[in-house]
């Protein structure tokens, strides 16, 4: 049949990689189309190798929505795919102009590299469901920041009101803090000059937040990594164990058509001898 014809050339390891490298290129092709020199230069040849590289993934789909139907929108992963193959054919030339915008959208494409990287889409699968205990560090995280910053507002707003002013201009210098952003030159030393007990305040909520919260947050999606890749493990070897569980009932039935077409055929050397 040309649907099972399909699905073994769309499964193909040889036409996969070569998805995948046309993924590779394209996104380098869009970021190269961001130079204006270079577009002036190859310009043309870059937008009509972006265009043919649409036109293939867009076969890709096609052949998939043929081949695997209904079923194909049961992966959450070829939803993400059409969706940005189908944000591709958005017009924005001639009367469609007010859809310009949506031009952007084609560094998008390069996410296509997530849905054909197995390690990349299980961080990003690690990371989607690792999100609601992600959010209770980071209502922590803030509440510490809540409470860092009605102290330093309280005890440096005065001196310092460009860092601690308000509740919004310390929380800025916090997260300023957090990234370890010039904080210590930039903000805890002046303030530390004129208060000496000042690094107290400061060492402590770098301790908690950036050494502690944040740790948390990134052992949360570890251990989510680590969760999904066992589950993926077993999942493999299930279906490992259910080919091989088919594969030696295939062989048990192949055997005793064997045994059967042995026997019919001694049967019929005994008769024919007999004769």
């Amino acid at each position: 049949m040309i649907k099972d014809k399909l699905k073994v050339f769309i499964e193909n390891k040889y036409v996969t990689n070569f998805i995948l490298a046309v993924i590779v290129y394209n996104s380098i092709a869009l970021g190269l189309l961001t130079y204006p020199k270079l577009c002036d230069i190859c310009g043309n040849f870059l937008q009509i190798s972006c265009d043919v590289c649409v036109i293939i993934f867009t076969i890709e789909i096609a052949i998939k929505l043929y081949v695997y139907g209904k079923s194909f929108f049961k992966d959450g992963w070829n939803n993400f795919d059409f969706i940005l193959i189908a944000m591709s054919w958005i017009p924005t030339g001639g009367v469609f102009s007010s859809f310009r915008v949506f031009r952007v959208l084609r560094a998008l494409r390069a996410l296509r590299l997530v849905t054909r990287l197995q390690k990349l889409r299980l961080i990003v699968q690690a990371i989607i469901e690792s999100i609601p205990n992600v959010l209770w560090a980071c209502l922590l995280l803030l509440l510490i920041f809540y409470i860092f910053s009605i102290m330093g507002t309280t005890m440096y707003g005065e001196e310092f009101s460009d860092y601690f002013g308000t509740i919004g201009k310390s929380m800025i210098t916090l997260f300023q803090m957090v990234t370890l952003d010039d904080w210590a030159a930039g903000v805890a030393r002046p303030i530390c000059s004129i208060h000496p007990f000042g690094w107290i305040y400061f060492v402590s909520f770098i301790l908690i937040s950036s050494f502690v919260v944040m740790n948390v947050i990134v052992g949360v999606i570890v251990n989510a990594i680590g969760e999904i890749s066992e589950k993926s493990k077993l999942m493999r070897e299930r279906k490992n164990r259910k080919l091989k569980t088919d594969l030696e009932r295939e062989l048990s039935k192949l055997k005793r058509q064997i045994a059967k077409v042995e026997l019919l055929m001694s049967d019929v050397n005994t008769e024919a001898s007999d004769k």
